[in-house]
């Protein structure tokens, strides 16, 4: 099995993408009965548009075996500095062994040094967490995001 790691256009990996989101979604979905699988592909498409998404993918020959989303903008309180922050991460299970996942993280920070980022923010799911392997790349714990669901709160 020889893996590459590659910057993608969205459009490109859009209609094969599915497969893997789903079983992402199995994985670390939180509140599953609420929250369904529904990606808002349009909005992607926008922020794309905007030159804001950066697409990152493992593949094993033609196989699409995980991805990296990344959007790349100003930080609203630090206007001098692009800050980088994951939306979705994920390879599939199969591939897992090694240091793909470390790999492929590596060489997105590569790339998105090159367009002046000074700051990649990474986030993992409390059900399935990463933590281990963002501190041996560098990263530090620097918030924890908490979540409500409102639909279910009564008043």
């Amino acid at each position: 099995m020889r893996v590459t790691y590659q910057r993608e256009e969205f459009a490109n990996v859009r209609d094969e993408i599915m497969p893997l989101c789903e079983r992402h979604w199995e994985e670390v979905a939180y509140d599953k009965e609420t929250l369904k699988l529904n990606p808002s592909w349009d909005m992607y498409e926008k922020i794309d548009a905007a030159g804001l998404l950066n697409v990152f993918t493992l593949r094993n020959g033609d196989i699409l075996a995980g991805y990296l989303f990344i959007t790349v903008m100003p930080h609203l309180h630090y206007r001098e500095h692009l800050f980088a922050s994951s939306d979705i991460l994920y390879i599939d299970q199969e591939y897992r062994k090694g240091h793909t996942a470390a790999k492929l993280l590596r060489f997105a920070e590569k790339e998105i040094k090159h367009l002046g980022v000074s700051i990649m923010a990474v986030s993992t799911r409390v059900q399935k967490p990463l933590d281990k392997l963002f501190v041996r790349l560098g990263y530090k714990n620097t918030e924890r995001v908490y979540a409500k669901n409102l639909r279910q709160q009564n008043g």
